[in-house]
């Protein structure tokens, strides 16, 4: 596959329809073209970071050239805004102050170049920070989710991470794996109808700049993204896997669990009562959503664990009266988030299998 050419001849007629791009730096020797922009960079910023640009510009050419503003260009089959993107990261650095989804755009176009062009240290870049939004340990998501909720408690993911169909398609175009599980599971916490809709292809820079310059040319129809049939697929099979083991869950460890060895109420004349009335309000809670759909996290099993286990030393809930804590025993509670703990953990192991990205047991 032809990566780039450079162009040793061009009649003036042929870059007419050319948009400059605001990359046109007037002591620049080397012009890049990519779609309908056109950027005027310098042969030596590329040369430095690139090893492919730095073997294309070493071909010796003809004497006698037809330029294009006085300098020999390259045409590239890549998106002007990937093109956009690199080029800025090669100039002026790439650095991400917080969390934000508009990024993604950034981070995309700048991996995919930096991947194909062999500048190692933007890919590197750019992965490290993928993986910070879309982490390969639950450690690395209990914290994106805290990153994802403001101080008043709301929880806003998609203004701190883009939408996981963007992340899937480019983890599998290019071949990134361990960013697949959180992303299928982030995808999958959509009901069907939201799974099946897709995700808007968020407008880039440099298409509000061309815009700016051409309104003519201006899109104003946003593009939608939809899985394919098989990724469809493995989104609503995960799914069904992870609500069944919640469902299990609550059967097992909640609905016939056998208070703790040490409880301290096991002598009491109705052995452990208030620790058996308590996991039943426990699970009423759970099967009443509240770690899912009142916060906005349709079959979240992991939120909706982590919920459970925070209930316990809540003092909010209320009697009929006034408030107060559940009147579960110190052993009780400790055996009850151990539980719910490893079954979390369960859960993050179990993802992989579940979304078709092992091969396992389908269980």
């Amino acid at each position: 596959m032809e990566v780039a050419r450079v162009h040793v001849s061009g009649s003036p007629s042929a870059f007419a329809h050319l948009i400059r791009s605001d990359f046109w730096f007037l002591d620049g020797n080397i012009i890049i073209i990519a779609g309908d922009s056109a950027f005027k960079v310098h042969r030596g910023q590329l040369e430095r970071h690139s090893d492919v640009f730095n073997g294309l510009f070493s071909i010796p050419q003809p004497p006698e050239l037809e330029l294009f503003d006085g300098c020999l260009y390259v045409e590239l089959h890549d998106s002007p805004s990937d093109v956009y993107y690199f080029l800025s990261a090669l100039y002026d650095g790439l650095y991400f102050k917080t969390p934000r989804a508009i990024d993604f755009m950034v981070i995309a176009g700048v991996l995919r170049l930096s991947t194909k062009y062999l500048v190692e240290h933007l890919r590197q870049r750019c992965i490290s920070r993928l993986s910070l939004d879309w982490p390969s340990t639950l450690v690395g998501w209990d914290l994106r989710e805290q990153q994802a909720t403001d101080l008043h408690g709301r929880y806003m993911p998609r203004e701190s991470c883009t939408h996981p169909i963007l992340v899937i398609q480019l983890a599998i175009d290019l071949d990134l794996p361990f960013l697949l599980p959180a992303a299928f599971y982030d995808l999958s916490r959509y009901g069907p109808s939201k799974i099946m809709a897709g995700a808007i292809y968020p407008r880039s820079a440099l298409d509000r700049y061309l815009a700016s310059q051409s309104p003519s040319t201006a899109t104003t129809e946003p593009r939608t993204i939809l899985l394919p049939r098989d990724q469809l697929q493995q989104t609503l099979r995960g799914r069904e896997l992870v609500q069944r083991f919640m469902a299990n869950f609550i059967a097992t460890s909640l609905q016939s669990r056998a208070p703790s060895p040490g409880c301290l109420y096991q002598f009491e004349v109705d052995p452990s009562l208030p620790c058996r009335e308590s996991f039943y309000f426990i699970m009423l809670n759970v099967l009443r959503s509240v770690g899912g759909i009142a916060c906005g996290r349709d079959a979240d099993t992991l939120f909706t664990l982590t919920q459970a286990m925070e209930m316990l030393s809540r003092t909010d809930f209320s009697d009929g009266r006034r408030q107060c804590g559940l009147n579960m025993c110190h052993p009780c509670k400790l055996d009850f988030a151990t539980c719910a703990m490893k079954a979390r953990e369960e859960v993050w192991v179990a993802l992989p299998e579940w979304f078709g990205l092992v091969r396992g047991n389908d269980n």
